[in-house]
């Protein structure tokens, strides 16, 4: 069964705004656990990155849905056991991919 899906433009929104405060979450939580700040997970800067392009992209009008994944999606999938938000981000993808869920069906 495939991720449920955004059924509101404002809903699919709010999904991103939510993944980039989690992103900022995660790199704090980990900035107060570790004492060697260079030890961050390889995954932490690509991620907070794609996250944050989505949004920057929602805000400035350029956002586009798009038939493939977004690109932090391989990081996702690859580390999703380090990540608390990775079914938030596979929604996230799958309303990219899909659009929005206008008839309420998540098949």
């Amino acid at each position: 069964m495939s991720p449920r899906r955004a059924r509101r433009v404002d809903e699919y929104v709010e999904w991103v705004r939510l993944a980039v405060f989690e992103v900022d979450d995660l790199r704090d939580c980990l900035e107060f656990e570790l004492e060697d700040l260079t030890r961050f997970p390889a995954f932490l800067d690509p991620l907070e990155e794609g996250i944050k392009a989505v949004h920057a992209a929602m805000k400035d009008g350029s956002y586009v849905f798009g038939r493939e994944d977004l690109p932090f999606m391989d990081l996702a999938g690859k580390y999703a056991e380090e990540i608390p938000f990775h079914t938030l981000l596979n929604r996230i993808n799958e309303t990219h991919r899909r659009g929005l869920d206008l008839g309420g069906d998540d098949a």
